[in-house]
């Protein structure tokens, strides 16, 4: 794992609360979040169930990403992204980040990751390349809407966030892929 920290140079923000009942705090993913799409055997590219609580006062929205530090590409890997959930929403299910949407409540997009698939795309790290970590985090917004189109970069939306971030919530998944 790199010593790379995703918010390092992010502002500050207030925290709150993100649980799941697919994947714990600090715990490796389980089989159906890795990628079956990127080539990882019994892989279903599932994404967690996700629920939050403790939001800070004034948030309009909610923006969820999963982000991979560790991924041998110097800038690391974007799995998935979704923008414009619903102040009122407070729970995402698992599998909500399927091909469609199917999940997302209304007026929420998922954007393409870097995969460039507009969906979750699950863990796929090299074999032999160590553990990574996988970043799971809730942003509470002060906007209802980012305004970012829906073709946009995680990266981008990450940058167009960073002045509305109230809070940040997060949970960190693992992964490893051992050597053949």
């Amino acid at each position: 794992m790199s010593a790379n920290d995703p918010f390092a140079r992010l502002p500050e923000a207030a925290t709150f609360t993100v649980t799941s009942t697919t994947v714990t705090d600090g715990a490796a993913w389980p089989a159906e979040q890795y990628s079956g799409a990127l080539g990882v055997p019994g892989g279903k590219d599932v994404s967690p169930q996700l629920s939050w609580s403790g939001a800070p006062e004034g948030t309009k929205s909610y923006a969820v990403t999963v982000y991979d530090p560790d991924a041998p590409t110097g800038s690391g890997f974007w799995h998935w992204a979704v923008a414009d959930i619903p102040a009122g929403v407070t729970e995402l299910s698992e599998g909500a980040g399927d091909d469609t949407g199917s999940g997302l409540p209304e007026g929420a997009f998922q954007l393409p990751n870097d995969a460039r698939a507009a969906r979750f795309i699950g863990a796929a790290p090299p074999a032999g390349h160590g553990p990574h970590r996988y970043f799971i985090v809730v942003h509470a917004l002060d906007v209802e809407s980012i305004g970012v189109p829906a073709e946009a970069t995680p990266a981008f939306l990450g940058f167009n966030i960073a002045s509305h971030i109230l809070g940040r919530a997060v949970l960190t998944a693992s992964a490893e892929i051992p050597a053949a």
